[in-house]
């Protein structure tokens, strides 16, 4: 039973081809292609007016150095958005819910914070590690705790991320399960259960949505302590 329930969220092969790259693929082809008119249809009046609504809500606190980010972290917003909302489809694969892809996205992104930060602002970006007004004693600790709460950053991302979606695909697939077992025994249950499925279906779609603005915030605040 425990092999079964996590069987997907192994990466499917299909004649030895790994087709998590093409789940990557995916998400870029449901995009409404460009036009030579600024809008051409619905679709891409309500895209570019979500983009619009996001990049000004998240650069907002961010000074104008930081604005150079806004291409990257709209196009990472939607590209997470469509591989977390890819997986609650049947018979198709989340790559996010893997923690090598988040960890992947997360630490180069991250880093670039760090960096940006080291050659802008060096003194400032040290200073963190070292309030000011520390008892000498308590510096080395301190420092140690510091560096530590720094490099643990990424990591909060891609284990956050990961389980947010492995925690909600794994209780579908349970209810799921319990629905179609008491379909022939209990039916009123079963109907009951199937209920709950749908509502929690929507609580994903929710999920899904929400868990990528995070990661995406939480990147903006660490690029606003750099910039």
């Amino acid at each position: 039973m425990a092999t079964s329930l996590f069987d997907q969220f192994i990466s499917p092969v299909l004649l030895g081809i790994p087709l998590i790259a093409l789940a990557f693929v995916l998400p870029w082809l449901l995009f409404p292609a460009p036009a030579n008119r600024w809008i051409t249809n619905r679709m891409l009046t309500l895209q570019n007016s979500f983009i619009s609504n996001f990049t000004s809500q998240l650069l907002k606190p961010l000074n104008t150095g930081g604005h150079k980010w806004a291409l990257i972290f709209a196009a990472l917003m939607l590209f997470l958005m469509s591989l977390n909302m890819l997986g609650l489809l049947p018979y198709t694969f989340t790559p996010t819910a893997q923690l090598s892809v988040n960890l992947g996205l997360a630490v180069p992104l991250w880093l670039a914070t760090v960096l940006i930060g080291m050659r802008n602002q060096p003194t400032k970006s040290l200073a963190h590690f070292l309030p000011e007004g520390t008892p000498i004693p308590l510096i080395p600790v301190l420092i140690i705790i510091e560096t530590i709460s720094l490099f643990i950053r990424p990591v909060a991302l891609g284990v956050r991320l990961t389980a947010n979606l492995t925690a909600g695909h794994l209780l579908m697939h349970l209810i799921s399960t319990a629905a179609y077992s008491l379909l022939c025994m209990m039916p009123t249950v079963a109907i009951l259960t199937s209920i709950v499925l749908v509502m929690l279906t929507v609580l994903e779609i929710a999920v899904a949505m929400i868990q990528a603005y995070v990661f995406v915030l939480l990147l903006s605040l660490y690029l606003q302590e750099n910039v």
